[in-house]
């Protein structure tokens, strides 16, 4: 087989590393990437290539837009998504939308493999060929921590989507190192004084611990109940029913951050911190450390202006072991 011009597109330097690891050895490739949609784009013009990894949830331009410019502009490149949502609405799209395939990060070696022979990119094993491997320098733990919670969200989303029959659009998650007061700032400047409500739960597992906030806008709790289904006469209620979705929404995105690194996870009940108040008002006690990681999700709903916060506050004390886990997941290269 000739040498194949293979275009990777990924925002997170890990997930191309984790990606182009699991590459077939001997496999005849030239390799290159793109960081974005927009700068995929502006590498296909330049340059053709004979197979493109393209992910989903990235700035500038998702990977649901280049299928379409692709398409819109008359580029033709087997791409195959390798995405963290697994939404089977998402494999839909991006089907329609043109793609050969469909892989869920992080992806298995095995089943790239059995794609790639599957559509005619890789027949065999080349003794004298030695696959490209990227360098790129070490992984910040900023971008592994995103990478990592991106594939969590992909899991706690297609859950929610489930249970409230809706496609949820995922964000690319921000991932900061926040000394308490800048968190406050940060979350009250982004909601603007709006009325929330916010239910907390805390976990710990291997010297990893912190706290997790889901936050409700006030506006949109009539919307999530409806989605439910469910019939809500009282403010008891309506409270019972948002923990009982705080709860799975938050344990699905920790068990599928824990599991990526085999850790075990202890999580407690949800607990209310406050209904129809400013969010700096609610947070002001709840967070108990100096500094802290922040991981801010913000999940939307397609066709509905709903949306709520997910926040995942990591103790400083965390931060050793968690660079330990990434390190271990990143092998050599970390």
């Amino acid at each position: 087989m000739d040498e194949l011009a293979v275009l990777v597109c990924d925002d997170s330097l890990m997930a191309r590393k984790q990606l182009i690891r699991a590459f077939p050895e001997g496999w005849p490739i030239s390799l290159r990437q793109a960081s974005n949609g927009l700068e995929c784009l502006k590498t296909l013009r330049a340059e053709p290539a004979d197979l493109l990894f393209l992910d989903l949830t990235m700035p500038e331009m998702d990977g649901y837009q280049v299928l379409e410019a692709l398409h819109r502009l008359n580029i033709d490149v087997p791409t195959i998504v390798v995405s963290g949502d697994v939404q089977d609405a998402a494999l839909d799209r991006v089907m329609a939308l043109g793609a050969l395939d469909f892989l869920h990060k992080p992806v298995d070696p095995e089943e790239l493999c059995a794609s790639l022979r599957r559509h005619g990119f890789y027949l065999k094993p080349q003794a004298s060929v030695l696959t490209p491997r990227l360098d790129g320098g070490p992984v910040s733990l900023r971008d592994a921590f995103r990478e990592l919670t991106n594939v969590a969200m992909g899991r706690a989303g297609a859950l929610l989507g489930r249970v409230l029959g809706v496609f949820v659009e995922l964000p690319v998650p921000n991932v900061n190192m926040l000394e308490a007061g800048e968190l406050h700032m940060a979350l009250a400047d982004a909601r603007n004084g709006q009325q929330v409500t916010a239910i907390c739960q805390g976990y710990i597992g291997e010297g990893i611990a912190g706290e997790a906030l889901l936050l409700f806008h006030d506006s949109d709790l009539n919307d999530i109940t409806g989605l439910l289904g469910r019939e809500v006469s009282s403010d008891e209620e309506r409270l019972e029913v948002l923990l009982d979705l705080a709860s799975i929404l938050i344990g699905a995105c920790l068990k599928g951050l824990f599991e990526q690194w085999s850790g075990q996870l202890a999580i407690g009940h949800p607990v209310l911190l406050g209904q129809g108040e400013a969010i700096e008002e609610l947070i002001r006690d709840s967070v108990r450390w100096k500094r802290t990681l922040a991981v801010e999700i913000s999940y939307s709903l397609e066709g509905l202006r709903t949306h709520f916060d997910l926040l995942l506050l990591f103790t400083e004390d965390s931060l050793p072991r968690l660079a330990e886990k990434i390190s271990y997941l990143m092998g050599d290269e970390a």
